[in-house]
């Protein structure tokens, strides 16, 4: 696997040891407790909070995952999901995971555990995209890596000769893609939708992109709602509004705020010709947001459905071990493939 890098200024660094921390204690400008240091000069901390696994799996899933270079100058990679005993070729769901744009991994443990059982119960090949993070890599650099990502996948399509792919992609129907994420990543996944949209029309064929998928899509607004004002949010819940800011912040570009479209889709809500699910977590902070989302999506004549999953929070699928939760991942499995199967 290749290992991510920047040649900007910003200085990333992961694990960082105790006597490197107390020489930067005294400049931090913004941070997200447990997950994120930024200090005035550049240097930026990111604690190995959730563990980077290798691709492997255990054989009763009977997934096979590989990790692949999809861009080498921008470092981008993916990991592949791809269930070892199809009946006949199967659907694609490009994901992008989530951690506000700063944080998080293809590689993080509670991501490969989930996308594999995914893939498994959804009978579907699966491409989990890491894309570069922000502060280092603010927005569009996500959006430009998901598009990028896409346009890889079209050249596998033409490159048949190319064995090097022969493990997934004879089993793909091309013709049959998905894009997906969950909040972060499916607010990404819908902004490269948007810009798929605004192409040609024969932009990626011979892919055929289906409908889109976004778990708790990571969205903000100037103006509150009141799952943002009145949601009480636990200690170590995975989002409450403070981070919400300062993954904003961190994440827009220079002197941009939270009613930037890419923040706020209400701002200037587009139509897309394609069926979408939304998943929204009953005690999540973007509930209410999530839900105008699906609103203002429907007045516009968008094909939307959404499901909400009472009891859970944010993230719920890939951080809580509970038993609510573990009963709501499976309906939001079957979910998910009702969708696929009916787009």
């Amino acid at each position: 696997m290749t290992t991510l890098t920047s040649n900007l200024t910003l200085i990333p660094q992961h694990g960082t040891k105790n006597h490197q921390q107390k020489n930067h204690s005294s400049s931090i400008v913004e941070e997200i407790k447990g997950l994120i240091k930024v200090h005035k000069n550049g240097y930026i901390e990111r604690p190995n909070i959730v563990p980077c696994v290798t691709a492997d799996l255990n054989p009763n899933l009977n997934v096979i995952s590989r990790d692949i270079i999809v861009d080498s100058v921008t470092n981008i990679w993916a990991r592949f999901y791809v269930p070892t005993s199809p009946q006949k070729k199967l659907p694609l769901l490009v994901y992008f995971h989530g951690g506000g744009f700063c944080v998080g991994s293809a590689a993080w443990s509670c991501y490969h555990e989930f996308l594999a059982m995914l893939s498994s119960k959804l009978s579907c090949i699966i491409m989990s995209v890491n894309y570069r993070l922000a502060p280092e890599n603010p927005l569009p650099a996500p959006y430009d890596d998901g598009l990028n990502a896409l346009i890889w996948l079209k050249k596998q399509i033409q490159n048949k000769a190319n064995s090097e792919f022969e493990w997934w992609a004879k089993k793909c129907n091309f013709c049959s893609v998905f894009l997906g994420g969950d909040s972060a990543g499916g607010n990404i996944a819908y902004n490269v939708a948007k810009r798929v949209d605004s192409c040609e029309d024969n932009f990626l064929r011979p892919l055929n992109l289906k409908g889109l998928i976004l778990i708790q899509p990571f969205f903000g607004g100037k103006e509150r709602t009141l799952s943002e004002k009145c949601m009480v949010q636990l200690s170590g819940s995975a989002l409450n509004l403070a981070a919400s800011d300062a993954y904003w912040r961190l994440a827009l570009p220079y002197g941009e705020g939270r009613d930037h479209p890419w923040c706020n889709p209400l701002v200037k809500l587009e139509e897309l010709k394609m069926p979408m699910l939304v998943c929204v977590s009953e005690l999540d902070i973007l509930k209410d947001r999530n839900l105008e989302f699906c609103d203002g999506l429907g007045r516009i004549g968008e094909r939307v459905e959404y499901e909400v999953f009472e009891g859970v929070g944010h993230a719920f699928q890939i951080l809580s071990k509970s038993e609510v939760s573990k009963i709501r991942v499976v309906q939001m499995m079957d979910r998910l493939k009702s969708f696929m199967l009916g787009a």
